[in-house]
């Protein structure tokens, strides 16, 4: 079964609604209890208006706690040279010592609208290598369609 033959499924139908969500000024911490007691790998960040302004994911967290690379270097005359460009790091460094979402948080989150048939966000989650696409309705956040939504899009319809 595929979901290209459900003609009329659209997102509005798979997505979850209502949307937790956290601000750029949300604390670190606060967020991360927020996706741990929820069971869920990202969280939009909205401005005070509701609208998408990045996304808070756990590759966003992982680099927190995983520190910065700052890759080979040698060792010359008590100097040391990076054989990578420094100012790659900044935002590795950036994101290392972060304490709040908007100094962590993709500022490039994948988006697409409730009226988007699902064989095209499935297609779009695939192509984007994403877990999840935030649904926009006259770019105000109305909900999220992860991969488990299209899966139990597919089940219900079987």
């Amino acid at each position: 079964m595929t979901l290209d033959s459900q003609p009329a499924l659209r997102v509005a139908a798979a997505m979850s609604t209502p949307v937790l969500s956290v601000s750029a000024a949300t604390p670190l911490q606060e967020a991360v209890q927020l996706m741990s007691d929820h069971h869920v790998s990202g969280l939009p960040v909205v401005d005070e208006e509701g609208r998408l302004v990045g996304e808070l994911t756990e590759q966003n967290l992982m680099v927190k706690e995983g520190g910065v690379d700052v890759g080979p270097y040698v060792m010359l005359l008590d100097a040391v040279i990076y054989l990578r460009n420094p100012l790659h790091w900044d935002r590795q460094v950036h994101q290392a010592l972060g304490s709040t979402v908007g100094e962590l948080m993709g500022a490039h989150p994948h988006t697409c609208g409730a009226d988007l048939s699902l064989p095209a966000a499935a297609r779009l989650l695939q192509d984007r290598s994403t877990q999840r696409l935030f649904v926009l309705e006259e770019g105000r956040l109305v909900g999220v369609l992860t991969r488990g939504d299209v899966v139990r899009a597919l089940a219900a319809e079987a």
